[in-house]
């Protein structure tokens, strides 16, 4: 387990706190050293304070998220701000919970115990959509890639989906990510791409695996579809303005458009991967340039070296 706190006082707590309750504890004094520690040993959980100076808590969640070292780590913001718009930008990042200073003790180890057994149970599977987790998708990519077999890894994310949830509430959020995991699911179906692998690696996040000729057409169809049917998801009103409105952390109103699904290829037709987090890192590093762009997008890495 990771701690950073930059009061020294208060990761000290910590540390003496955890390690008496069973955990092996390492510490960090700021953001920064947090994610240097982790990217060298990912640790099974973080608990870590917002406000901190080089780097704050919400970035260091953001960062860790970004690289597939630590991407399914999970983490437990805590602060001294409980404003609902703060937890809701922790959970926009990427956090998994969010405890408000001063906590009790008995409470955080149960949340702490909570966490790491959600972040468990998704490293093998996922009890909302039923798919595989992280630990599966790696092991298929790697097999394949062993095996020698062409293919194609698409990573895909919803984009303004943390608005969607803090607008409609965690039930309807789980609800548009279960409709995610169907529709790729109905389109791999109708392509009838017997050799494909869908895994979900946590929120609203999914890697699709298949035959590297099947990558681009796959992607570009799940965007059809996804496209079509995501207005089912909204309120009548929302869906004739096609955008909700969601309160900033200042208390003022914010307009986001309807959700929409980016996805990231990275193909073994151009070149070829040693490993799976080579692979991963690619479709992620496309699945962020498909954000960049407007609407539902996708892009394919076609660098050959």
């Amino acid at each position: 387990m990771l701690v950073v706190d930059d009061d020294p006082f208060i990761a000290r707590l910590l540390e003496i706190e955890l390690k008496a309750a069973g955990y092996d504890v390492r510490v960090a004094n700021n953001g920064r050293q947090a994610l240097e520690l982790a990217q060298e040993r990912c640790p099974e959980l973080v608990v870590a304070d917002v406000m901190m100076p080089s780097m704050d808590g919400f970035e260091l969640t953001r960062q860790l998220r970004l690289d597939q070292r630590t991407a399914s780590v999970g983490v437990i913001m805590l602060t001294a701000r409980g404003l609902s718009a703060d937890k809701v930008e922790g959970f926009a990042v990427g956090a998994d919970d969010y405890v408000v200073k001063p906590f009790d003790t008995p409470e955080l180890l149960a949340r702490i115990r909570g966490t790491m057994r959600r972040a468990k149970e998704l490293r093998v599977y996922s009890p909302l959509t039923g798919l595989p987790g992280n630990a599966r998708i790696e092991e298929e990519i790697d097999e394949r890639l062993s095996s020698g077999t062409p293919m194609a890894v698409l990573a895909t994310d919803l984009v303004d989906f943390r608005a969607y949830n803090a607008h409609y509430g965690f039930e309807r959020g789980d609800e548009a990510i279960a409709f995610t995991a169907k529709l790729i699911g109905d389109v791999i179906a109708e392509g009838m791409l017997t050799h494909t692998f869908v895994g979900h690696v946590g929120g609203d996040d999914f890697v699709v695996i298949c035959d590297a000729p099947d990558g681009a057409d796959l992607a570009e169809r799940l965007v059809a579809r996804f496209d079509e049917g995501v207005l089912d998801l909204y309120d009548p009103p929302d869906r004739v303005r096609r955008s909700i409105e969601v309160e900033s952390r200042r208390g003022e109103p914010q307009q986001f458009p309807v959700v929409t699904i980016a996805i990231g290829v990275a193909t073994t037709e151009q070149r070829w991967f040693e490993h799976h987090a080579e692979m991963l890192a690619v479709a992620t590093e496309m699945r962020e340039y498909a954000r960049s762009t407007p609407g539902s997008s996708w892009a394919i890495d076609h660098r050959t070296a």
